[in-house]
């Protein structure tokens, strides 16, 4: 294998860049595009587009209008608050918008033939995943509030101002999941509520102690005649060991809601109904207590209440977003597989599945009401984000145009590296699909060191898509290679299940393998390989810790070190009880596989880094982890956050988190220097 690896790579030296190589400053000059959407008539298109401010440590994002050619691209909002979450009003003479310009997050409408924004809602806790009725007649949204007063403002208002200036500050809590990501609850639930335009008033749908929509579900949806919504909740008793999100309806006047799924233990939610008002689409799994179950799409008639699961043994791998067809005919999805995320069609009456388009990342998509095209917004490994259009001809993409061109100046001025992809054998018996990046300037002839990046999830992928760790170290002169091993998604469920009880069992060999296989290609110099890892990657350079000396270097992020004190703390118990089998002191599979348990051989010069308000994994890991290094005298960094969560922030922490990496190997692999003193950057907490 090694072999035909080295053939492989004999022919795939590049000239010179005349370009700039990629910086952690080039980074912050990509632009985001997200919330694609054509106009009813389907003659315009608005987008969000997004920017950062170095400096500054800031984002913002304003709101893009377009022909549906491309042509007459113009922002229309302009403001130093965030405008997001467009939303075509039915008869396409308004854009409503989610903005954070007053009080929070409230919406706001803006009329297209002039004027200025209006502002809709003004409620103290903001509000949240709008939709709006095709009558025109109103609107839901979600909010946190108290459950015991829901709708009444005043009342939620007066308790938190009376918690935020009181001399008492504390948290209680009298069951389980009572933080999450991070956050505190402290009482308070989601719920759903719909807002009349007549009255200006509005209703608690979903009243009562339990969050609705749950946490991670798409907000609930409205019927084509704005009479009855679907809302996802979770009433479980024991919500933190559960993954049993329900459907339920209510009418939109209110009333006593009615569960639709009850005979599934298991996830179901996102729903959808049909344009023709026949059908509720919703996402499904199977298997109670298993978060990382195969995503289905089922189909619920809303005259006879069957329920029939129409991706059930035709589709192996994750279903993500999904959207009807303007003639109710079918269902669009994307999915992951392989390292890529192509959009699909499911015919509802064949149940026959078509590959529409696969163009390595789909982020987000919109089908044309007429239903005769689609927009997309798309990225790859060396391609920033942009938006697409395409023609659908007998459920297939033709004639794909690229409308935007926002990130064409940083494009163009410095060397966005492509990847290429591998495929190789591990011990396992599995071919490990592997994406590898080579550096600003490669020459074959050089040896360079090399980063191995361990993805976190652990049930995910690294796909084929634009993001900073891909560039910003091949930019500092590293070759970086990032394994799909064991456990990860869009291989088949069952490559996917194969973690789960056995965290440093095939994953371990997989990404020794990778790494073996790497070390034999003439450019790599196999005496300065690294390794990093971020959430169960950062369990994954724990054990390498643990167990092997063949990393000079390693990165650890808000990695899991103590599986015992991992489930005491976490919020969503139920993703431990299934991974490892059960609680703790059920099952001694907590001791075989946590890295705490093998602290005589730490050797390797080790980077921890974790954020102190990270609820998913508490940052008291890491800390935990770098004692254990100090003690046992291995060169090791920790870096605290202390304002953020399981992910630092994009644009306030994340450009230390690439320099201190940097710094790091730096050190110890020998690539270029970082370009800001890790000293300087933490005592003047700025990014010069």
């Amino acid at each position: 294998m090694n072999k035909i690896v080295i053939l492989l790579f004999s022919f795939s030296a590049l000239a010179l860049s005349q370009k700039n190589p990629f910086s952690i400053a080039d980074l912050y000059k990509i632009k985001s595009i997200t919330s694609p959407q054509f106009s009813p008539d389907g003659k315009r298109i608005v987008v969000t587009v997004t920017q950062s401010f170095l400096k500054e440590g800031k984002t913002n994002s304003d709101i893009y209008l377009m022909n549906a050619d491309g042509t007459e691209q113009r922002a229309i909002t302009i403001n130093p608050a965030a405008d997001y979450s467009p939303l075509w009003s039915p008869d396409g003479k308004a854009i409503y918008f989610l903005s954070t310009r007053k009080n929070g997050v409230q919406l706001w409408k803006l009329p297209l033939d002039g004027g200025e924004p209006e502002q809709i809602t003004n409620l103290s806790s903001g509000v949240d995943n709008v939709k709006l009725s095709l009558e025109g007649n109103g609107f839901l949204f979600s909010s946190d509030v108290y459950p015991e007063f829901g709708a009444d403002d005043t009342m939620n208002k007066k308790i938190d101002e009376s918690k935020e200036n009181g001399p008492m500050q504390a948290h209680m809590a009298d069951h389980l999941l009572y933080r999450h990501w991070t956050s505190w609850a402290d009482g308070k639930r989601t719920h759903t509520f719909y807002f009349n335009f007549e009255t200006k008033k509005h209703s608690d749908l979903t009243v009562g102690d339990f969050d609705a929509p749950g946490y991670g579900m798409s907000a609930a949806e409205l019927s084509p005649d704005g009479k009855e919504v679907c809302f996802t909740s979770n009433h479980d008793s024991v919500e933190a060991s559960s993954t049993n999100k329900d459907l339920f309806i209510v009418p939109t006047t209110g009333g006593e809601a009615k569960n639709i799924t009850q005979t599934n233990r298991a996830y179901d939610g996102e729903p959808m109904y049909s344009p023709n008002g026949k059908y509720i689409a919703f996402k499904t799994q199977m298997i109670a207590g298993y978060e990382a179950d195969l995503f289905r799409i089922a189909l619920y008639e809303r005259t006879t209440g069957k329920i029939d699961v129409i991706t059930e043994g035709k589709f192996d791998n994750w279903v993500e977003a999904c959207q009807w067809s303007p003639d109710s005919k079918s269902l669009y999805f994307t999915a992951q597989v392989q390292g890529n995320v192509p959009l699909y069609s499911l015919d509802v009456k064949s149940k026959t599945i078509t590959l529409v388009v696969n163009v390595k990342t789909i982020d987000a998509f919109d089908i044309a009401p007429d239903g005769k095209s689609v927009l997309y917004t798309r990225r790859s490994i060396g391609e920033p984000v942009e938006l697409w259009k395409a023609s659908l001809e007998k459920g297939m993409a033709k004639n794909p145009v690229q409308l935007t061109f926002f990130n064409k100046p940083v494009a163009d001025s410095v060397d966005i590296r492509p990847a290429e992809e591998l495929w190789i054998q591990s011990p396992t018996g599995k071919k490990i699909h592997t994406f590898l990046v080579k550096p600003h300037n490669f020459d074959p002839k050089k040896k360079y060191p090399l980063i191995l990046n361990v993805h976190g999830g652990p049930q995910s992928q690294w796909t084929d898509a634009f993001r900073g760790d891909w560039q910003v170290y091949p930019g500092s002169g590293y070759i970086v290679a990032f394994p799909n091993p064991h456990g990860s998604t869009g291989y088949g469920q069952e490559f996917t299940t194969a973690i789960s009880k056995d965290w440093g069992g095939k994953v371990y060999q997989d990404v020794m393998a990778v790494a073996d296989s790497l070390a034999n290609i003439s450019f790599v110099d196999a005496g300065r390989m690294g390794a990093m890892g971020w959430s169960y990657g950062g369990y994954m350079m724990m054990w390498l810790e643990g167990h092997t000396t063949r990393f000079k270097a390693i990165a650890s992020m808000m990695g899991v070190y103590d599986l015992r004190a991992m489930h005491g703390t976490t919020e969503e118990l139920w993703f431990p009880e299934w991974d490892l089998n059960g609680a703790p002191y059920d099952n001694p599979m907590y001791q075989q596989w946590s890295p705490n348990n093998f602290v005589k051989n730490f050797k390797t010069p080790c980077l921890v880094v974790t954020g102190e308000r990270d609820y998913r994994v508490s940052y008291n890991q890491s800390l935990e982890f770098f004692t254990d290094l100090q003690k046992m005298n291995v060169p090791s960094r920790l870096i605290v956050f202390p304002n953020d969560g399981h992910w630092p922030s994009n644009v306030k922490s994340m450009p230390l988190y690439y320099n201190a990496h940097l710094d790091w190997f730096h050190k110890y692999l020998g690539g270029k220097p970082a370009p800001y003193d890790m000293t300087k950057m933490v005592r003047n907490q700025a990014f010069e």
